[in-house]
C-alpha cells in the first residue's frame, strides 16, 4: 500500500482556484435566458427541489456525490476538497461539513471502493486514486495511487469517473485536449478506458471528445453522454461496447497502440458531411448514438447520466436513465429499447430551474436525486455559481409521455395517467418530424434534411394509457419529434407536463402495420421541410452600403474571443451615424456571434434566442425582433465574419452579445454611441 501526500496536485488545485474565483452571489444577469415560471412552477408540483445552502468560506462546485448509510453525503469539489455533509436530509436542512481530504486535482467523481477494500475511489486529473482514513480521525491519511492517466496540461484533459463495473474493475472517461497541433497529444485521450483494483489499465473504446457522464445500468450495459462540439453534431447518449469508435478520431492516434481493440485508423476519418448513421453503413467499427439529446432543447452541455433504481420512490419512471446539463441547469429523461441487437430510444424533458449547471447526478436509498453543481466559468442558467440540490419526488403522478417505441409503421406512445380519448383519436392533436446531424469536423450540426412524418391513423388502447400513431416518411438513423401538443388528460382536460419527444429511430423493429405501405406515399416523403427564413438577413449586412466610399468606412472594430466565453473586449465606442466596419474573429473553440441589441435588451434578446430552440441554427440564433440592430452569422473557430453599419444616431449604451444558446450570460459587451 503506497502512502503519500499529494504536494503536487495541491499546488495544481490552488491555481485553479485563483483563476476560477467565484462567489455565489446572485445578480440579475445570472438569471438570464431562465426557463419560464409557469413551467418551473408546475415542474415543482412533482419533483421539488431543495437547495442546499452552502457555508460561505467553502466553493463546493460539487463534482461528485456518494450518498452513505445514515443520510450523510460524501462529495468532491471540483476546487481540489472531498467533504462529508450531514443534514441533507432533514426537512429544514442545516448542513455541517466536515473536511475529508484536500489538495486532489480537479476530482470529478467518487465511489466507495467494493471488499475486500476500503475506502473510495476517484479519478483525479492525472490520476485514478484511492482515498482511506485508516486512523479512525475522520481524515483521509492514505492517497494510494491506483493508475497514473497521462496528460499534457490542456484545460480540456478532464478525467471522469470512477464507475464500478460489474467484474469489479474500474472505468473512466478520458476528455479530448484543446489547442495545440492535435486534440490527442498523449495516449488515451478520447476513450474509455477499463482499471483493475492494482492498476492495470485497458482501453475499451475511442470516438469520445467530452463524455463528462456515464454509467453501467442493471443490465450490465454501459452509456455515455457527450457534448456537442467538432465531430458531434449534439449532445447524445451512446452504447459503449469493447471496440467500439463513437466519432471524435482524435482519440484514433493511439488505436495502434498494443491492446487496442479499436480497428479504425485516424486516416479512416474525414469530414463526412454526411449523418452518421448513413457512414456507419459503410465503414464498419463506427457506433451511432443510441439517442440524440438535441442542442438546446435538451441542454447544451450535457453531464452525469444516472439510472433510476429506486423501484418507484422517484416516481413513474424506474428504470429508466436521467441525463442532466451543465449549461442549462436542467435534466432530461430517456427510455430505451433494444430492436434487432441496437439500442435506441427517445429523450424527454423532465425538470428544469435549477440553481446552476449541473454536472453530477446521485441517487439516496430514499429514492430522491441529488445535483452537484458548478458554472466553471462557462456560465450556465440559475443564480449560484456552484452548489449542491437535492429532488425529491412529491408522490403526486403528471399527466406525461411515460416512454416511446418504435413500431413498423410509426410509434406507441405510454402516458402516466389515461389520456382524453376525445382529443387522443384525433391525427391532428399529434404532429411528427424527421431530422438529423451532420458527421463533420465543424462545430456542431444545424439540425438537416427536416421533413415531415404525416400521421395516417390513430389507435387509442382501451385503458387510455397508450396511443400508437402510425407515419410515413420515417427514417432509420433519424431522430423523430414527436409532438402531442393537442393531448389532454382523461381527469381534469390537464395538458402534458412536457408535450414533445424525440426518438431516435436507428432500426424499425419488425411486427404487424396498421396501415399499408403504399409507394405512391414515398413521394412525399423526399419533400422536406422548407428552411426556417431569417427575418434578420438584412440584420447581417456583408457588404457597405451605396453610400460609403470604401470599405473601411468611418471606424473599423476588430473584435475577438477569449476562452471562457468571453470577448476580447466589453466595451467599444463609436460615434453617432458613424460608418463602421466590424471584423469578427472567432479564435475560441466554441461556435460564437455578435449580436448589436437596442438599449438595456440584450437580455431580452438572449432569452428569445434559447427559445428558438431546433429552429435557432438555420436563424443564427439571432431571433426575430426589433430589438435586434445588426449581427455577424454563427461564426465557426478559427473564422472570421465582417460586417458593415451605420451607427446608431442617438447616444447611448447599446448590449451586445453571443446570442448561442447559453452564452449570453457572460459573453456581452457595449457599444458606446457617443454624440458627434
Amino acid at each position: 500500500m503506497k502512502r503519500f501526500f499529494s504536494t503536487l496536485p495541491a499546488l495544481a488545485a490552488c491555481s485553479v482556484a485563483t483563476t476560477f474565483a467565484q462567489t455565489n452571489n446572485p445578480s440579475s444577469a445570472e438569471r438570464f435566458a431562465k426557463p419560464s415560471d409557469e413551467l418551473v412552477a408546475r415542474e415543482d408540483k412533482y419533483w421539488k427541489r431543495i437547495p442546499l445552502t452552502v457555508p460561505d468560506d467553502i466553493v463546493l462546485e460539487t463534482s461528485g456525490i456518494l450518498p452513505l448509510p445514515g443520510k450523510r453525503l460524501l462529495v468532491t469539489s471540483r476546487r481540489g476538497e472531498v467533504y462529508f455533509i450531514d443534514g441533507a436530509f432533514d426537512a429544514d436542512p442545516k448542513l455541517k461539513f466536515t473536511l475529508f481530504a484536500s489538495g486532489l486535482h480537479e476530482p470529478l467523481g467518487i465511489i466507495a471502493a467494493p471488499a475486500p477494500r476500503k475506502g473510495y475511489y476517484v479519478a483525479q486529473r492525472a490520476e485514478l486514486t484511492r482515498l482511506e482514513d485508516t486512523d479512525g480521525d475522520g481524515r483521509a491519511d492514505v492517497f494510494e495511487t491506483v493508475a497514473k492517466i497521462p496528460i499534457s496540461g490542456s484545460y480540456h484533459e478532464y478525467a471522469f469517473g470512477p464507475v464500478l463495473a460489474p467484474n469489479g474493475n474500474l472505468r473512466v472517461t478520458l476528455n479530448v485536449a484543446f489547442g495545440g497541433a492535435t486534440q490527442a497529444p498523449v495516449p488515451w485521450r478520447g476513450w474509455m478506458m477499463d482499471i483493475t483494483p492494482d492498476g492495470q489499465m485497458t482501453p475499451i473504446a475511442a470516438g469520445l471528445r467530452s463524455p463528462a457522464g456515464f454509467t453501467v445500468t442493471t443490465g450490465g450495459d454501459w452509456f455515455a453522454s457527450d457534448n456537442q462540439g467538432e465531430w458531434v453534431g449534439s449532445g447524445k447518449l451512446t452504447h459503449i461496447e469493447r471496440g467500439d469508435f463513437l466519432g471524435h478520431p482524435a482519440g484514433l492516434a493511439w488505436s495502434k497502440q498494443p491492446g487496442s481493440p479499436v480497428s479504425l485508423r485516424f486516416d479512416d476519418i474525414k469530414s463526412f458531411d454526411e449523418p452518421m448513421p448513413d457512414v456507419a453503413k459503410r465503414l464498419p467499427g463506427v457506433k451511432s448514438p443510441a439517442v440524440w439529446l438535441p442542442h438546446t432543447v435538451l441542454g447544451i452541455s450535457n453531464s452525469g447520466v444516472l439510472e433510476d433504481l429506486s423501484g418507484g420512490k422517484f416516481g413513474p419512471f424506474a428504470g429508466q436513465l436521467f441525463v442532466a446539463d451543465q449549461g442549462q441547469s436542467k435534466i432530461a429523461r430517456i427510455s430505451l429499447e433494444k430492436v434487432k441487437g441496437v439500442w435506441q430510444g427517445a429523450a424527454y424533458a423532465f425538470r428544469s430551474g435549477f440553481d446552476c449547471g449541473i454536472i453530477r447526478l446521485a441517487q439516496s436509498e430514499d429514492g430522491s436525486f441529488f445535483t452537484g453543481e458548478t458554472e466553471r466559468g462557462w456560465g450556465s442558467l440559475g443564480a449560484k455559481k456552484h452548489g449542491i440540490e437535492r429532488l425529491v419526488w412529491t408522490g403526486a403522478t403528471p399527466f406525461e409521455i411515460k416512454e416511446v417505441k418504435a413500431q413498423p409503421d410509426g410509434f406507441v406512445l405510454t402516458f402516466t395517467t389515461p389520456v382524453d380519448r376525445a382529443t387522443a383519436e384525433k391525427p391532428e392533436s399529434y404532429s411528427v418530424s424527421g431530422f438529423t446531424y451532420l458527421w463533420h469536423r465543424e462545430y456542431g450540426s444545424a439540425p438537416t434534411n427536416r421533413a415531415g412524418c404525416p400521421v395516417r391513423k390513430v389507435v387509442v388502447a382501451s385503458d387510455g394509457l397508450s396511443v400508437r400513431l402510425a407515419n410515413i416518411c420515417l427514417r432509420e438513423g433519424y431522430i423523430h419529434e414527436i409532438k402531442a401538443a393537442g393531448l389532454r388528460s382523461a381527469k381534469g382536460d390537464e395538458p402534458l407536463l412536457h408535450h414533445t419527444a424525440y426518438y431516435t429511430l436507428n432500426r424499425f423493429p419488425d411486427g404487424n402495420r396498421i396501415i399499408p405501405l403504399e409507394v405512391k406515399e414515398a413521394e412525399l416523403c423526399v419533400t422536406p421541410i422548407p428552411a426556417v427564413a431569417n427575418a434578420n438577413t438584412k440584420k447581417h449586412p456583408t457588404k457597405p452600403g451605396s453610400d460609403w466610399s470604401g470599405e473601411d468606412g468611418d471606424k473599423t472594430i476588430i473584435l475577438g474571443t477569449q476562452p471562457g466565453l468571453k470577448f476580447d473586449q466589453t466595451l467599444l465606442t463609436v460615434k453617432a451615424g458613424s460608418r463602421v466596419r466590424l471584423v469578427f474573429r472567432n479564435t475560441d473553440d466554441m461556435l460564437h456571434n455578435f449580436v448589436l441589441c437596442a438599449p438595456g435588451k440584450g437580455e431580452s434578446v438572449g432569452v428569445a434566442a434559447m427559445a428558438l430552440a431546433i429552429e435557432g441554427a438555420a436563424k443564427n440564433y439571432v431571433p426575430d425582433t426589433g430589438d435586434v440592430l445588426v449581427h455577424t452569422a454563427l461564426t465557426l473557430p478559427e473564422a472570421t465574419d465582417t460586417i458593415y453599419f451605420t451607427a446608431p444616431t442617438t447616444p447611448g449604451d447599446y448590449d451586445y452579445l453571443c446570442s448561442f444558446p447559453g452564452h449570453a450570460l457572460l459573453m456581452k459587451g457595449i457599444l458606446r454611441v457617443e454624440a458627434k
